[in-house]
């Protein structure tokens, strides 16, 4: 179900998510251990924000059920209007 909801959400949330919102989803991913500080660093190195979002929710899609959650959770705390808009909430 979560994943399913994120990824039809995957190309706005692409198109819009900030880069200060992924940076904070980062540091709560790597807080609840859905991604290591390798995974992190990886994502941060990417040139531009939409490579970085791109490369954020794919790979927590790959993580499973519990892993889109905390990321959807994290995302409608940190991004309420845009997590709404994305109807993740």
């Amino acid at each position: 179900m979560e994943e399913e909801k994120l990824f039809s959400a995957r190309t706005e949330f692409v198109n819009r998510v900030s880069t200060s919102v992924i940076k904070d989803l980062l540091d709560k991913l790597l807080q609840e251990k859905v991604v290591n500080s390798g995974e992190m660093e990886s994502v941060r190195a990417m040139a531009s924000r939409a490579e970085q979002a791109r490369e954020l929710i794919d790979m927590v899609l790959k993580k499973g059920q519990l892993a889109c959650k905390i990321l959807i959770d994290a995302f409608c705390e940190l991004d309420p209007f845009l997590s709404e808009f994305l109807q993740l909430q």
